[in-house]
């Protein structure tokens, strides 16, 4: 898959799926991953990306494996229902904070997360 103009460095993605702002010569990119179609799947994505070593660290530890392989299922399962459950707000929260206008929402009667 060619690759979008303003498109981050495997470093700074990983900036961005942990939170951080990239700066504004991404924010092309930015717009299109959190607007553009498919917005919720590679939020979802970016959730596995943060949960897999998490959860790799808890199969680590010490324990019957039937504990830390349930233990590591629900750091993931929760993670994402959690991501799943709030995308709109966490997508209008990463949106102001590249300072981009947050798009209206119809299923919801308005923006989402209007303040």
């Amino acid at each position: 898959m060619a690759r979008r103009t303003g498109d981050p460095s495997t470093l700074r993605w990983l900036g961005y799926a942990l939170g951080f702002r990239l700066p504004p010569e991404n924010r092309e990119w930015v717009k299109h991953d959190l607007i553009d179609a498919g917005w919720r799947i590679r939020m979802l994505v970016r959730q596995c990306v943060i949960l897999t070593p998490i959860a790799a660290v808890f199969l680590a530890l010490p324990g019957s494996w039937g504990l830390r392989g349930l233990i590591a299922r629900l750091v993931f399962g929760l993670g994402l229902a959690l991501v799943a459950m709030y995308g709109d707000s966490l997508r209008a929260a990463r949106l102001r904070q590249h300072q981009l206008p947050v798009p209206e929402d119809p299923d919801l009667g308005g923006p989402t997360d209007a303040r």
